[in-house]
């Protein structure tokens, strides 16, 4: 494993390993349970960067321990959370704590205080836009317990998997990137088409994700299909993203983006991420063409 560790970071990447805090994980294989100590000291040692840290099978324990009362099940939970934290900590190595429980208990809460540093806000993704959609667009109203060090998570990226289209692909990069979510491949890196690879890595689309300012977006409007949402960035720009949900493509005018919900002034300069060029001014008169399940993603000073 440390053999391994050391290939992945010779390629730039970071590597992740998966535990729980019951016996077994949810694929019944090792979990860290008693072990907890043991275990980070050797994730440590072999030199993982992450660690995902899953719930599985300690919900039986919590129902074992506590039947019937919620409330104590809860408390055990974060207490199993919060010893693989201080495990993690007493090794001194740096390693992302990732915590994943299906948004239960609404972790966005506690979460930084048991040292995630983020958390599954729902259950698991898969790879077809409505189950994508859906996911990302559930986070509205979470941006105020996203903050640098401690993030909510939608989970992975389904992009490049599945059957999502071009534009499906582009609306699921936009909108974890509008909500700073952790940008996760969980593709085959090496089976990309060039589509893929050019969604994945946009600078431009990672940069809003990654502002160092660490705010997360959030919805601002939404009528039938149609939804924008608005990212604060730093040097007082902001992400703006006009999303179509809907069957058919939907002609957004500049009246309709509702730049006064998002802070900023009726007219701005703007730059079309995904068509990476400059826009130039934008005002009432500007035009935004939609296209099915697709997505304009713009910066705007």
């Amino acid at each position: 494993m440390k053999a391994l560790a050391d290939y992945v970071h010779s390629k730039g990447l970071k590597l992740g390993i998966y535990s729980s805090p019951g016996a077994t994980t949810c694929a019944r294989f090792e979990g860290s349970l008693g072990h907890e100590e043991q275990d980070a000291q050797t994730y440590a040692e072999w030199g993982i960067d992450y660690l995902k840290y899953d719930l599985c099978s300690y919900r039986t324990v919590m129902q074992q321990q506590a039947p019937d009362n919620m409330a104590a099940q809860n408390k055990l939970m974060r207490e199993a959370y919060e010893k693989m934290h201080q495990a993690m900590v007493k090794t001194g190595r740096p390693m992302v704590y990732s915590l994943c429980q299906y948004g239960w208990d609404s972790v966005w809460e506690w979460g930084p205080q048991v040292g995630a540093n983020l958390w599954r806000t729902t259950g698991d993704i898969s790879a077809n836009f409505d189950r994508m959609s859906l996911i990302g667009r559930s986070q509205a109203g979470l941006s105020k317990y996203a903050a640098p060090g401690h993030w909510n998570d939608p989970d992975m990226l389904e992009v490049g998997n599945g059957r999502l289209t071009t534009d499906e692909n582009r609306t699921h990069m936009t909108l974890w990137a509008m909500l700073a979510a952790p940008l996760i491949a969980g593709n085959n890196l090496t089976q990309m088409t060039p589509d893929v690879a050019a969604i994945l890595m946009n600078k431009e689309a990672i940069a809003i994700d990654q502002d160092a300012l660490g705010k997360q977006g959030d919805r601002i409007y939404a009528e039938g299909p149609v939804e924008i949402w608005a990212k604060p960035l730093k040097n007082g720009a902001k992400a703006l993203a006009i999303f179509n949900f809907g069957e058919t493509a939907s002609e957004m005018r500049a009246m309709g983006l509702h730049l006064n919900e998002a802070g900023l002034p009726a007219h701005g300069t703007a730059r079309d991420v995904w068509a990476g060029k400059d826009m130039g001014r934008i005002g009432d008169d500007t035009k935004f063409m939609v296209p099915r399940h697709g997505v304009v993603l713009l910066v705007v000073r």
